[in-house]
Protein backbone atom coordinates (compact mmCIF):
# COMPACT_ATOMS: atom_id res chain seq x y z
CA UNK A 1 0.00 0.00 0.00
CA UNK A 2 1.46 3.36 -1.01
CA UNK A 3 2.10 6.11 1.51
CA UNK A 4 0.29 9.41 0.99
CA UNK A 5 1.59 11.55 3.85
CA UNK A 6 5.19 10.39 4.23
CA UNK A 7 8.06 9.16 2.07
CA UNK A 8 9.78 5.93 3.13
CA UNK A 9 13.28 4.99 1.95
CA UNK A 10 14.54 1.58 3.13
CA UNK A 11 18.09 1.58 4.49
CA UNK A 12 18.71 -2.09 3.72
CA UNK A 13 16.82 -5.00 2.27
CA UNK A 14 16.13 -6.47 5.71
CA UNK A 15 15.61 -3.74 8.34
CA UNK A 16 15.36 0.01 8.72
CA UNK A 17 13.91 2.93 6.75
CA UNK A 18 14.30 6.69 6.76
CA UNK A 19 11.06 8.67 6.72
CA UNK A 20 10.87 12.12 5.18
CA UNK A 21 8.26 14.74 4.26
CA UNK A 22 6.97 14.99 7.81
CA UNK A 23 7.25 17.37 10.77
CA UNK A 24 6.86 15.34 13.97
CA UNK A 25 5.62 18.42 15.82
CA UNK A 26 2.50 18.57 13.66
CA UNK A 27 0.88 15.21 13.00
CA UNK A 28 -2.64 14.28 11.97
CA UNK A 29 -4.32 10.92 12.40
CA UNK A 30 -3.55 9.66 8.90
CA UNK A 31 0.13 10.58 9.16
CA UNK A 32 0.43 8.83 12.53
CA UNK A 33 -1.21 5.75 11.00
CA UNK A 34 1.29 5.72 8.13
CA UNK A 35 4.25 6.12 10.52
CA UNK A 36 3.00 3.16 12.52
CA UNK A 37 2.64 1.11 9.33
CA UNK A 38 6.21 1.93 8.32
CA UNK A 39 7.34 1.05 11.86
CA UNK A 40 5.70 -2.39 11.60
CA UNK A 41 6.98 -2.98 8.07
CA UNK A 42 10.60 -1.96 8.66
CA UNK A 43 11.09 -2.70 12.41
CA UNK A 44 13.26 0.42 12.84
CA UNK A 45 12.45 3.84 11.40
CA UNK A 46 14.48 7.05 11.36
CA UNK A 47 13.74 10.74 10.94
CA UNK A 48 16.14 13.61 10.26
CA UNK A 49 15.97 17.30 11.18
CA UNK A 50 13.26 17.06 13.84
CA UNK A 51 13.90 19.90 16.36
CA UNK A 52 11.81 18.47 19.19
CA UNK A 53 12.03 19.74 22.75
CA UNK A 54 11.28 17.34 25.60
CA UNK A 55 7.56 18.08 25.53
CA UNK A 56 7.56 17.51 21.77
CA UNK A 57 9.30 14.16 22.19
CA UNK A 58 6.77 13.13 24.82
CA UNK A 59 3.89 14.24 22.60
CA UNK A 60 5.25 12.21 19.68
CA UNK A 61 5.69 9.15 21.92
CA UNK A 62 2.13 9.46 23.22
CA UNK A 63 0.71 9.02 19.71
CA UNK A 64 1.68 5.35 19.91
CA UNK A 65 0.55 4.43 23.41
CA UNK A 66 1.21 5.08 27.10
CA UNK A 67 4.76 5.52 28.37
CA UNK A 68 6.72 2.51 29.53
CA UNK A 69 8.15 2.18 33.04
CA UNK A 70 11.86 3.07 33.30
CA UNK A 71 13.62 1.08 36.06
CA UNK A 72 17.19 1.22 37.39
CA UNK A 73 18.14 4.44 35.58
CA UNK A 74 17.40 7.89 37.00
CA UNK A 75 15.04 9.78 34.72
CA UNK A 76 14.75 13.54 34.31
CA UNK A 77 13.37 15.06 37.51
CA UNK A 78 10.54 16.97 35.83
CA UNK A 79 9.99 14.32 33.16
CA UNK A 80 9.93 10.83 34.74
CA UNK A 81 9.10 9.33 31.33
CA UNK A 82 12.43 10.48 29.84
CA UNK A 83 15.98 9.16 30.25
CA UNK A 84 18.92 11.33 29.28
CA UNK A 85 21.37 8.92 27.64
CA UNK A 86 24.68 10.72 28.10
CA UNK A 87 28.39 9.97 27.91
CA UNK A 88 30.65 12.95 28.56
CA UNK A 89 33.79 13.69 26.59
CA UNK A 90 36.02 12.91 29.56
CA UNK A 91 34.39 9.54 30.27
CA UNK A 92 36.97 7.44 28.47
CA UNK A 93 37.86 3.75 28.65
CA UNK A 94 34.49 2.95 30.16
CA UNK A 95 31.41 1.03 29.01
CA UNK A 96 28.64 3.10 27.43
CA UNK A 97 24.93 2.78 28.12
CA UNK A 98 23.40 0.28 25.68
CA UNK A 99 26.80 -0.99 24.56
CA UNK A 100 25.83 -4.67 24.34
CA UNK A 101 23.30 -6.31 22.02
CA UNK A 102 19.95 -6.26 23.84
CA UNK A 103 16.21 -5.75 23.72
CA UNK A 104 15.07 -3.01 26.09
CA UNK A 105 13.84 -4.08 29.51
CA UNK A 106 13.04 -7.66 28.43
CA UNK A 107 13.12 -8.60 32.11
CA UNK A 108 9.82 -6.76 32.66
CA UNK A 109 6.52 -8.62 32.65
CA UNK A 110 5.43 -6.43 29.73
CA UNK A 111 8.57 -5.08 28.01
CA UNK A 112 8.28 -1.90 25.92
CA UNK A 113 6.52 -2.05 22.56
CA UNK A 114 8.84 0.61 21.17
CA UNK A 115 11.84 2.70 22.11
CA UNK A 116 12.35 6.25 20.80
CA UNK A 117 15.65 8.16 20.85
CA UNK A 118 16.18 11.80 19.89
CA UNK A 119 19.68 13.14 19.21
CA UNK A 120 20.78 16.20 21.17
CA UNK A 121 24.58 16.42 21.24
CA UNK A 122 26.18 14.11 18.70
CA UNK A 123 29.89 13.37 18.09
CA UNK A 124 31.33 14.38 14.74
CA UNK A 125 31.90 10.68 14.20
CA UNK A 126 31.19 7.49 16.14
CA UNK A 127 28.29 6.50 18.37
CA UNK A 128 26.21 4.86 15.64
CA UNK A 129 23.44 2.44 16.63
CA UNK A 130 23.08 -0.96 14.97
CA UNK A 131 19.74 -2.81 14.77
CA UNK A 132 19.07 -6.50 14.09
CA UNK A 133 15.86 -8.00 12.71
CA UNK A 134 14.69 -10.76 15.05
CA UNK A 135 11.94 -11.88 12.68
CA UNK A 136 14.59 -12.89 10.15
CA UNK A 137 16.78 -14.33 12.87
CA UNK A 138 13.97 -16.80 13.53
CA UNK A 139 12.73 -17.32 9.98
CA UNK A 140 16.18 -18.25 8.65
CA UNK A 141 16.72 -21.05 11.17
CA UNK A 142 16.42 -24.62 9.95
CA UNK A 143 13.08 -26.38 10.42
CA UNK A 144 14.75 -28.73 12.87
CA UNK A 145 16.05 -25.88 14.99
CA UNK A 146 12.63 -24.21 14.97
CA UNK A 147 11.07 -27.45 16.21
CA UNK A 148 13.55 -27.50 19.10
CA UNK A 149 13.19 -23.88 20.20
CA UNK A 150 9.51 -23.14 19.51
CA UNK A 151 8.32 -24.62 22.84
CA UNK A 152 11.17 -23.25 24.97
CA UNK A 153 10.79 -20.64 27.70
CA UNK A 154 13.59 -18.17 28.43
CA UNK A 155 14.38 -16.67 31.82
CA UNK A 156 15.15 -12.93 31.82
CA UNK A 157 16.66 -10.87 34.63
CA UNK A 158 18.20 -7.43 35.11
CA UNK A 159 20.84 -8.70 37.51
CA UNK A 160 23.78 -8.69 35.06
CA UNK A 161 23.34 -4.96 34.50
CA UNK A 162 21.61 -3.62 37.60
CA UNK A 163 22.08 -6.21 40.33
CA UNK A 164 24.22 -5.82 43.40
CA UNK A 165 27.89 -6.56 42.84
CA UNK A 166 29.89 -6.41 39.61
CA UNK A 167 27.80 -5.78 36.50
CA UNK A 168 28.14 -5.45 32.73
CA UNK A 169 28.08 -1.68 33.08
CA UNK A 170 31.53 -1.70 34.62
CA UNK A 171 33.08 -0.62 37.89
CA UNK A 172 33.73 3.06 37.16
CA UNK A 173 31.31 5.45 38.83
CA UNK A 174 29.37 7.32 36.15
CA UNK A 175 28.95 11.05 36.44
CA UNK A 176 26.69 11.47 33.40
CA UNK A 177 23.97 8.94 34.28
CA UNK A 178 22.72 7.61 37.60
CA UNK A 179 22.44 3.83 37.49
CA UNK A 180 20.47 2.25 40.32
CA UNK A 181 21.76 -1.13 41.46
CA UNK A 182 19.18 -3.08 43.43
CA UNK A 183 18.31 -6.46 44.88
CA UNK A 184 15.09 -6.19 42.85
CA UNK A 185 17.17 -6.57 39.70
CA UNK A 186 17.84 -10.21 40.66
CA UNK A 187 14.17 -11.09 40.07
CA UNK A 188 13.46 -13.44 37.17
CA UNK A 189 10.79 -13.29 34.46
CA UNK A 190 9.66 -16.02 32.06
CA UNK A 191 9.03 -15.23 28.39
CA UNK A 192 8.65 -17.48 25.33
CA UNK A 193 11.93 -17.87 23.50
CA UNK A 194 9.97 -17.42 20.27
CA UNK A 195 7.30 -14.74 20.61
CA UNK A 196 4.39 -14.07 18.28
CA UNK A 197 4.15 -10.40 17.39
CA UNK A 198 0.75 -9.12 18.56
CA UNK A 199 0.26 -6.87 15.51
CA UNK A 200 1.95 -8.65 12.60
CA UNK A 201 1.44 -12.24 13.72
CA UNK A 202 5.03 -13.09 12.75
CA UNK A 203 7.34 -15.14 14.95
CA UNK A 204 10.53 -13.55 16.28
CA UNK A 205 13.35 -14.68 18.52
CA UNK A 206 12.94 -12.99 21.89
CA UNK A 207 16.27 -13.53 23.64
CA UNK A 208 19.25 -11.23 24.11
CA UNK A 209 22.74 -11.55 25.64
CA UNK A 210 22.19 -8.95 28.37
CA UNK A 211 18.91 -9.98 30.00
CA UNK A 212 18.33 -13.62 28.95
CA UNK A 213 20.20 -15.62 31.59
CA UNK A 214 19.11 -19.19 30.88
CA UNK A 215 16.37 -21.49 29.59
CA UNK A 216 13.62 -22.73 31.87
CA UNK A 217 14.45 -26.11 33.34
CA UNK A 218 18.17 -25.75 32.57
CA UNK A 219 21.19 -24.32 34.35
CA UNK A 220 23.03 -21.38 32.86
CA UNK A 221 25.84 -23.65 31.68
CA UNK A 222 23.43 -26.10 30.05
CA UNK A 223 21.58 -23.23 28.36
CA UNK A 224 24.72 -21.56 27.08
CA UNK A 225 25.26 -23.60 23.92
CA UNK A 226 21.74 -22.99 22.58
CA UNK A 227 21.57 -19.34 23.60
CA UNK A 228 25.04 -18.46 22.32
CA UNK A 229 24.20 -20.07 18.97
CA UNK A 230 21.02 -17.98 18.72
CA UNK A 231 22.81 -14.79 19.78
CA UNK A 232 25.50 -15.23 17.11
CA UNK A 233 22.93 -16.09 14.45
CA UNK A 234 20.71 -13.09 15.33
CA UNK A 235 23.34 -10.47 14.60
CA UNK A 236 24.55 -11.74 11.25
CA UNK A 237 25.33 -8.73 9.08
CA UNK A 238 22.54 -9.54 6.61
CA UNK A 239 19.94 -8.99 9.37
CA UNK A 240 21.23 -5.57 10.42
CA UNK A 241 21.29 -1.88 9.61
CA UNK A 242 23.49 0.88 11.02
CA UNK A 243 22.17 4.35 11.81
CA UNK A 244 24.49 7.35 11.90
CA UNK A 245 23.23 9.99 14.28
CA UNK A 246 23.00 13.71 13.69
CA UNK A 247 21.59 16.42 15.93
CA UNK A 248 17.77 16.31 15.85
CA UNK A 249 17.67 12.82 14.35
CA UNK A 250 15.03 10.51 15.82
CA UNK A 251 15.00 6.71 15.84
CA UNK A 252 12.03 4.53 16.73
CA UNK A 253 12.24 0.75 16.78
CA UNK A 254 10.01 -2.23 17.51
CA UNK A 255 11.36 -3.68 20.72
CA UNK A 256 9.30 -6.83 20.09
CA UNK A 257 11.19 -7.68 16.90
CA UNK A 258 14.64 -6.08 17.18
CA UNK A 259 17.84 -6.06 19.15
CA UNK A 260 20.13 -3.06 19.11
CA UNK A 261 23.65 -2.03 20.05
CA UNK A 262 25.10 1.44 20.70
CA UNK A 263 28.69 1.59 19.46
CA UNK A 264 31.25 2.95 21.90
CA UNK A 265 33.81 4.45 19.51
CA UNK A 266 33.71 8.14 20.42
CA UNK A 267 35.96 8.67 23.45
CA UNK A 268 36.76 12.37 23.75
CA UNK A 269 33.36 13.47 22.43
CA UNK A 270 30.12 14.16 24.27
CA UNK A 271 27.09 12.14 23.15
CA UNK A 272 23.63 12.95 24.53
CA UNK A 273 20.17 11.78 23.52
CA UNK A 274 16.73 11.73 25.13
CA UNK A 275 14.93 8.39 25.35
CA UNK A 276 11.32 7.37 25.87
CA UNK A 277 9.57 4.01 25.62
CA UNK A 278 6.03 3.00 24.69
CA UNK A 279 4.41 0.43 26.98
CA UNK A 280 3.98 -3.06 25.55
CA UNK A 281 2.10 -6.31 26.10
CA UNK A 282 3.11 -9.49 27.89
CA UNK A 283 4.95 -11.60 25.28
CA UNK A 284 3.25 -14.79 24.14
CA UNK A 285 4.09 -17.71 21.90
CA UNK A 286 3.55 -21.44 21.44
CA UNK A 287 5.04 -22.14 24.86
CA UNK A 288 3.12 -19.37 26.63
CA UNK A 289 -0.30 -18.53 25.11
CA UNK A 290 -1.60 -14.99 24.98
CA UNK A 291 -2.94 -13.59 28.26
CA UNK A 292 -4.73 -10.46 29.31
CA UNK A 293 -2.76 -7.22 29.06
CA UNK A 294 -0.71 -6.17 32.04
CA UNK A 295 -2.28 -3.16 33.73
Amino acid sequence: MAYKRITVEPLTGTIGAEIDSVDLRHLDTETISEIRRAFLDHVAIFFRDQPLDIEGLKAFTSHFGPFGVEPYVKTLTEHPEVIAVVKEADEVNTINFGGHWHSDWSFQEAPPMATILHGQDIPSYGGDTIFANMYLAYETLSDGMKTIIDPLVAIHSARRSYGTGKTLLGDKKRKSMTIIQSEEAHAEMEHPLVRIHPETGRKALFVNPVYTIRLKGMSESDSKEILDKLFRHSVREIFTCRFRWRKNSLAMWDNRAAMHLALNDYDGFRRALYRTTVAGDRPYGISMPRQEKVA
